[in-house]
């Protein structure tokens, strides 16, 4: 399909800069492409009245590591400002990473992150540019390595805000709260299951009291979630690999929520890719170790999800696409239409949807 049938407008200030507060009190779009009244408007508090006792959510525990560093390159006695969010490990002291702005480095250079020079004192932290790569990608050796390295990048680091927050105002102190998860335990992520950002205490007790089970997966998000599709045709994207597992405890007590004839609800689209990568061509889920690059486009035959718990994404991206197959191209674009007129707010920070799968896309 082509790219551009994923287009919408969006006002630059339904953007959330900021989650409700409490979390619990955003805004939810209960979508149903079958229903009399496609869009209904509810907020997550209501999440445990729109679902019935028996069913499960499932949930993703990835904890997002505070991956953004700044630092500074200095080469020939003249030195550059640099910024590189961190996207995957490779060993104890090497990880890709994105540069900004990748064109100022260069393999041998430099970088002194933080204050000072001396890393072992936690005030800097300093590694070289072993490679580059395509679209500001470099490998970065660091001085330190282990848990001193991850103890550093705890003191170094911010919290890797998406772009269309970043760019109109810097993280802080209030995101290494906000832009985590209630359950968030698996350090991993760089970007964060945003679903999930909406559930509180309050909320998750008012589940429990419905009779309604949670249930945890991890898969560590990575930085193609924020990346534009960039092909004239979603059949020429590639996928950026995310790794997840599923656990041999949870996918039998799904498998049997299902055999059960209840509802399996996906909060947010990692969570589903996850799931969906993991079940057989019966319909049983299977635990699941391993990197996913499953990339859902409308003509997809969902499985094993049920229900769909998530944001509102970007226009053209991968995450606009997956919900487009999951209740319909059509549908998806007048309900974003729908959430824009009634002034819903959007991404990572903003309101929610509750999406339910269309007998005919």
């Amino acid at each position: 399909m082509r790219v551009d049938e994923f287009d919408y407008h969006l006002p630059e200030e339904l953007i959330a800069l900021r989650p409700a507060n409490p979390r619990d009190t955003a805004r939810l779009l209960v979508i149903d492409p079958d229903a009399s009244s496609p869009f209904v408007d509810r907020t997550i508090l209501d999440l445990s009245d729109l679902l019935q006792p028996g069913d499960a959510l499932v949930f993703n525990d990835t904890k997002v590591i505070p991956a953004e560093l700044h630092g500074v390159r200095t080469r020939a006695g003249v030195s550059t400002q640099v910024s590189v969010t961190l996207i995957e490990r490779l060993d104890d002291r090497r990880w890709n990473a994105l540069a900004r702005p990748a064109k100022r480095l260069k393999e041998g250079d430099r970088i002194v992150f933080g204050e000072g020079s001396n890393a072992c004192l936690l005030g800097a932290l300093e590694a070289v540019v072993e490679a580059r790569g395509t679209d500001g990608e470099v490998t970065l050796a660091f001085d330190l390595s282990g848990p001193a390295l991850d103890d550093a990048i705890h003191a170094q680091g911010v919290m890797p805000l998406p772009p269309y927050i970043a760019s109109r105002r810097a993280p802080d102190e209030r995101d290494r709260t906000d832009y985590q998860t209630l359950f968030a335990r698996d350090e991993g992520a760089v970007a964060a299951p945003t679903a999930g950002l909406h559930f509180t205490d309050r909320l998750m007790q008012s589940l429990e009291a419905r009779g309604v089970s949670g249930h945890f997966v991890t898969l560590h998000v990575g930085p193609g979630t924020f990346l534009p599709v960039r092909s004239e045709d979603t059949a020429e994207h590639v996928m950026h690999p995310e790794t997840g597992t599923i656990s041999a405890e949870t996918a039998e007590a799904l498998n049997a929520v299902k055999a059960r004839g209840r509802t399996i609800v996906a909060v947010g689209t990692t969570s589903l890719r996850l799931l969906e990568s993991a079940v057989d061509k019966t319909g049983k889920l299977a635990p699941f170790t391993g990197a996913t690059d499953l990339f859902i486009t409308p003509g997809y035959r969902f499985r094993f999800v049920d229900r769909l718990l998530t944001n509102f994404h970007l226009p053209r991206s991968t995450l606009f696409m997956l919900v487009a197959a999951f209740s319909g191209l059509d549908t998806m674009k007048r309900a974003y239409a729908y959430a824009v007129a009634a002034r819903y707010r959007f991404y990572s920070y903003g309101d929610a949807c509750l999406l339910n799968p269309a007998t005919s896309k």
